[in-house]
């Protein structure tokens, strides 16, 4: 390096195609110190004001520097052109320094497409989705043309088909719809997104030129759209036109075959797979591995893991998450232990799937699994907090998980919905309704699972105008359609309320066959209301939706109890004993050490018993002393 920094000041100190080449070295080079000299080289014979030279000096620094050495190398040009406001603007907001690049931003002379791409991109990278939105509004305004890469980004940040469309709009007055293949498979993919098949389909047609990708995101959109047949129609309509299928078509059609359960279907395309060559393809035998487990056919998924010539994240994450799903976490962890010792780094898949088995297991390994997500870099990784977030919830830890939502830097949908599923489920509803409307505030729309939340904790609070409002309104205001879920908690206020026959009305009115969550949740009512006669209507629908369910039984027999009228007790538990439905056993359990101790409510003595219920009258004793029980 040094020779030729000798070389090239003999040649010729103002010379700007050696310096530029100097530079053009030390990017080779990716060296910050050699960078420095350059830089020193270039003050030394006064060429740091050059407009050509400072710029490309601009760009070294933006890549290898800090924001202080583009600063100063920003300040030392003289003539700055669009060319140096540009650089600096991307080297701000490589170092993430967003208040700094908006700064230098609103004070550029004039900005071209590439300044609004870079603050647009600024801003999604960093979660500011609507920020980035009104940037490209603003650009809109302002008569600046988008290109490419603009439309590009803004199709990954919307979060409605609403804001999808305006999209698409101005994709087509751009001129670029129909002609630009990469646009128009963005576009479908989006569309996909959202489950707007109808919207993907023609986009698809319009398109003058296709290419593979179009049509795996044509299949993929069918898939996430819930039409997994229509996936499989469009897979063999594209081997006959002649395009040859690549993983990404397999993998997505192997996902279809995962989500109708057809394991014969599946079959037959991994059978396609070994016959092209794409059995070594390391995303086909993650998709194939996953259609196996979910197919209740681990076995096979644990013969085709074995029979890998080469072990990565993407299969090694399929089988942990095969085994969590199989209700097999223990050997998940196992697996796991494996691939560390084998030096395969965990990705933020393996540790997502790592912390759903400790779910099933114990807090202990979850807070390693933490800490060792600290030490890999990936605790900030949206999917890992999520997992985090789910995983401390589920173990009681609500304010760890608040703590984790707090402190990451990209919140996505996912993220919140977990929040306020957590908060749910752990009764702090008030702050699960609070979460809610701060997801609102920052311009995210909800989607079924978020409202699903809500609405529970508005059930579970007794908010019940709230929660009435909010169903009512999810369609219109949300775009999202009431499904069995959102039902059950509209039934539930009802319930609450005291007016079963609207609820009833509801349940028997839905577009849809109602789940036997609703009729329980009625029956439920009817018990404390004292409703004998309703009650015997709807434990006969739920005895034909759950023919092993005990509940209507139970209900009927206590409601018979409270009457008096002890025939009809008779007849129920005879029905019952005709039907071969078992009462089920209420059960707890608790982990101590290595040990799982199992506490059934018909279960007289328990192992150990004795120190059992000697420190529960100790726990008796203390609690009166000090005025909790009267």
């Amino acid at each position: 390096m040094y020779p030729l920094i000798k070389q090239c000041h003999r040649v010729s100190r103002s010379s700007l195609s050696y310096y530029s080449y100097l530079i053009d070295h030390c990017f080779s080079l990716k060296s910050l110190s050699f960078a420095r000299i350059a830089h020193a080289q270039l003050i030394k014979v006064g060429l740091n004001r050059h407009t050509f030279l400072g710029n490309r000096c601009l760009d070294l620094y933006s890549q290898l520097g800090n924001v202080n050495d583009v600063l100063k190398v920003f300040d030392d040009i003289s003539s700055k052109n669009i060319v140096s406001w540009n650089i600096c603007l991307k080297g701000l907001l490589r170092f993430d320094n967003l208040s700094l690049a908006r700064s230098v931003f609103d004070d550029m002379p004039e900005r071209d497409v590439v300044s609004w791409n870079s603050m647009i991109s600024g801003f999604a990278s960093r979660g500011y989705f609507n920020c980035a939105l009104e940037t490209f509004w603003e650009m809109q305004k302002l008569g600046v043309r988008p290109s490419e890469f603009t439309l590009s980004i803004l199709m990954s940040l919307v979060f409605g088909v609403r804001q999808g469309k305006e999209i698409h709009a101005s994709v087509v007055r751009s001129g670029l719809g129909a002609l630009n293949v990469v646009l128009g498979n963005s576009l479908i993919d989006m569309y996909g997104k959202f489950s707007s098949l109808d919207y993907a389909l023609g986009v698809f047609l319009t398109m003058e030129e296709l290419d593979v990708i179009s049509w795996n995101s044509l299949i993929s959109a069918c898939c996430k759209s819930g039409y997994p047949e229509l996936a499989l129609d469009k897979f063999c309509i594209m081997r006959s036109l002649g395009y040859s299928p690549d993983e990404f078509s397999v993998s997505a059609v192997i996902t279809s075959c995962l989500n109708l359960r057809n394991l014969e279907k599946g079959k037959q395309i991994f059978a396609l797979c070994v016959k092209v060559g794409f059995l070594c393809n390391t995303i086909i035998s993650s998709a194939t591995i996953d259609l196996f487990s979910k197919c209740n056919r681990l076995e096979d998924s644990v013969r085709l893991f074995d029979e890998q010539d080469q072990w990565d994240s993407a299969v090694c994450n399929s089988m942990i998450s095969s085994y969590a799903w199989c209700g097999f976490g223990e050997d998940g962890l196992r697996l796991f232990v494996l691939t560390l010792k084998k030096d395969i780094r965990p990705t933020e898949f393996t540790l997502s799937s790592v912390l759903h088995s400790t779910s099933i297991l114990k807090l202990e390994q979850g807070t390693q699994f933490h800490s060792l997500a600290v030490k890999s870099g990936l605790e900030l990784d949206a999917i890992v907090s999520s997992s985090l977030v789910e995983m401390y919830s589920k173990f009681g830890f609500i304010d760890c998980s608040m703590r984790i939502f707090n402190n990451m830097i990209v919140r996505d949908l996912i993220a919140w919905n977990t929040m306020i599923m957590g908060l749910t489920h752990n009764g702090r509803v008030i702050e699960a309704l609070q979460t809610f409307k701060e997801l609102l505030r920052r311009g995210l729309p909800p989607d079924r699972i978020t409202l699903a939340g809500v609405l529970l904790a508005c059930s579970f609070g007794g908010f019940i105008s709230e929660g009435m409002t909010i169903f009512l309104s999810m369609e219109e205001s949300y775009g999202v359609k009431p499904s069995n879920e959102h039902y059950a908690c509209f039934v539930d206020f009802l319930c609450q309320a005291g007016r079963l026959d609207e609820a009833v009305f509801v349940a028997e009115s839905m577009p849809y066959e109602p789940v036997s969550l609703i009729w329980e949740s009625i029956l439920h009512a009817c018990l404390i209301h004292g409703d004998l006669k309703l009650s015997e209507r709807i434990a006969e629908r739920l005895m034909e939706l759950e023919p092993q369910s005990s509940l209507p039984y139970l209900v009927l027999t206590r409601l018979f109890e409270i009457r008096g009228q002890w025939e009809g007790v008779v007849r129920v538990k005879k029905a019952m004993k005709r039907g071969r439905v078992e009462k089920v056993i209420g059960c707890s359990w608790i982990g101590v050490k290595n040990q799982v101790h199992t506490f059934k409510a018909d279960q007289l003595q328990h192992h150990r018993g004795k120190e059992i219920y000697l420190v529960l009258r100790l726990l008796n004793w203390e609690m009166e002393d000090k005025g909790y029980l009267q």
